[in-house]
């Protein structure tokens, strides 16, 4: 936890809470999904996956070292990928739009792109 101020370290984190949105997106879109629902494993896949970047960063950033924090952004990130490619399935079979998947993947690029840079920062030479 932070000290004093009742926060745990990862809410000081603005790559947490971006993580924390694009979660909330992709819920969002499963739970508005034009499908009969009967691919439920799928739909429960990205569920999962969709969430799993903010709990690893926020796992990642319990964690003692560096090493450790730095192996947890590199889940999160290959959970990052692991969405976006679902949401992709999802798309070729017209379960979500065009829209919805180009707003989610340019939300994903950028989330990426933080991820990377964040683990980059903190690399040991």
């Amino acid at each position: 936890m932070s000290e004093g101020d009742g926060k745990f370290a990862f809410e000081e984190l603005d790559i947490w809470h971006e993580a924390v949105e694009f979660a909330d997106q992709c819920l969002s879109i499963a739970e508005n999904m034009e499908t009969d629902r009967k691919h439920y494993r799928l739909i429960e896949q990205m569920e999962s996956a969709a969430t799993s970047p903010a709990l690893n960063i926020a796992e990642g950033k319990g964690r003692f070292s560096r090493k450790e924090f730095i192996q947890f952004l590199y889940i999160a990130r290959g959970s990052l990928f692991e969405t976006v490619t679902l949401l992709e399935v999802f798309r070729r079979r017209n379960w979500i739009s065009l829209e919805k998947f180009s707003n989610v993947k340019g939300h994903a690029l950028k989330l990426g792109k933080r991820i990377s840079a964040l683990i980059n920062s903190i690399k040991p030479d």
